[in-house]
């Protein structure tokens, strides 16, 4: 078990064990969780994503046209390890 210290301003500073633990690198976020008891859980903040983020990512980075037969071509060669 780590102890940590607690700040005159109320901040506790995770040691990078603890960090590498979670996968969590500088910059990025984690969650804590009240549970019962007077513990918290800790973990890794993961990013959600949505089809509305998703949409229009590539939008203006190409010229070229395909057609619905051609990505699903490029996709299954993706799966398969082909380029």
């Amino acid at each position: 078990m780590t102890t940590l210290t607690v700040t005159a301003k109320g901040q506790v500073t995770l040691r990078k064990d603890l960090l590498q633990h979670l996968g969590v690198e500088q910059g990025q976020r984690i969650e804590a969780n009240k549970l019962p008891g007077g513990r918290i859980e800790v973990k890794a903040a993961r990013p959600t994503g949505s089809i509305d983020g998703f949409i229009g990512l590539l939008a203006g980075k190409t010229r070229k046209v395909v057609t619905v037969g051609e990505m699903n071509e490029a996709a299954a060669d993706g799966w398969a390890g082909r380029e």
